[in-house]
């Protein structure tokens, strides 16, 4: 190998990217050109894993597939995932793909066009095992407008850096994750016993081994919003519930942000108890509460259709209320079903 070729592999190293799908139809084809699309000299792949749709992913996989067969750069390939969970079809997917630099990419997620780009020089620079920026979420009509305000608002997400920026930093966990290889096979890959809440487990573990995990606000992926108020109460609903989880499983790593929203759920409702039963001034509770929402919808929505501005105090009650719910109502047989799979961080031999 010459010099030239050389330097050449150190600076664009080959990349994997893998991405986990179920029933992504109405996105999957535009995230993946969103990789294929990526301006990156080194050489690429991208895995699929397929869990079991009742729509026509499997169909529009094949045409990727297809496609891009004859490619030197870019070529698709998928694997099955027959369980649909998510964290077995990224294991699947590492394990079919073969390049040193991983990218977790969702099936309704889209690239930024220098994401993998930034994501390599930023792994040569900081060291870290992992690295991840923003979930900027995207709508494509009024509701995901609306829902789009609210995850990207401090008065929906609190201070979460992922969602609402923040100045490049060493972190717990980043939204996907672009990895080094020996840091996911070092670890085992996910456990799939974390139906959501994998990303931060792994990373977890990673750390606990020295390893660094990185945010910056450089890496940028497009993320659309969940189509239906049932679609996004069940979505927040299961991160409340694995938030609680990840309490249980790891003590000390809940804050006064993962709290407020249980907190919210229990007062409103004890507010409207005795606003029903006392006296009138329980509802004060859920009035301010609405008052808040309502009041923080403003700047939330600035530059939206009215539409779409009308729609985000739905949007954050939704997300607000299905969130503390799924923490409050989280069973402790599930913590301890996952708490008996913990895989201890796996040191690097010396």
């Amino acid at each position: 190998m010459s010099e030239k070729i050389q330097e050449s592999a150190v600076q664009h190293p080959a990349v994997s990217v893998i991405m986990p799908v179920l029933n992504e139809e109405r996105h999957l084809r535009h995230a993946v050109e969103a990789i294929l699309q990526q301006e990156y000299a080194g050489e690429m792949e991208v895995v699929v894993a397929l869990g079991p749709s009742s729509d026509r992913t499997d169909e529009i996989a094949a045409q990727l597939v297809a496609e891009t067969a004859s490619n030197e750069w870019g070529r698709v390939k998928t694997v099955p995932n027959p369980t649909g969970r998510t964290p077995a079809a990224l294991n699947a997917a590492i394990k079919a793909s073969k390049h040193p630099i991983v990218v977790r990419v969702d099936g309704h997620g889209m690239l930024s066009a220098n994401y993998i780009a930034t994501a390599v020089r930023l792994l040569e620079e900081t060291g870290a095992m992992n690295v991840g920026g923003l979930m900027f979420a995207e709508g494509e009509n009024d509701w995901e407008h609306a829902v789009a305000a609210a995850m990207t608002s401090k008065i929906g997400v609190g201070n979460a850096a992922f969602h609402t920026g923040g100045e490049a930093q060493r972190a717990e966990t980043v939204y996907l994750g672009v990895f080094r290889r020996e840091a996911l096979e070092q670890q085992g890959g996910y456990n799939e016993e974390f139906i959501r809440a994998q990303d931060w487990e792994l990373n977890f573990r990673i750390r606990e081994a020295g390893g660094l995990i990185w945010f910056s606000p450089e890496l940028k992926v497009s993320y659309r919003p969940r189509p239906s108020v049932k679609a996004l109460a069940k979505q927040y609903k299961d991160y409340g519930r694995w938030r609680h989880v990840v309490a249980r499983y790891h003590e000390g790593s809940i804050n006064l942000r993962y709290l407020a929203p249980p907190t919210a759920v229990c007062a409103i409702a004890a507010g409207a108890v005795v606003g029903a039963l006392l006296t009138p001034w329980g509802f004060v509770v859920p009035g301010g509460y609405l008052a808040a929402i309502v009041a923080g919808s403003v700047p939330a929505g600035k530059g939206l259709p009215l539409k779409a501005r009308a729609q985000i105090p739905v949007a954050l009650a939704t997300m607000h209320m299905s969130w503390g719910w799924g923490f409050l109502t989280s069973p402790r047989s599930l913590a301890k079903k996952v708490i008996a799979s913990r895989r201890p961080a796996v040191l690097k031999q010396a």
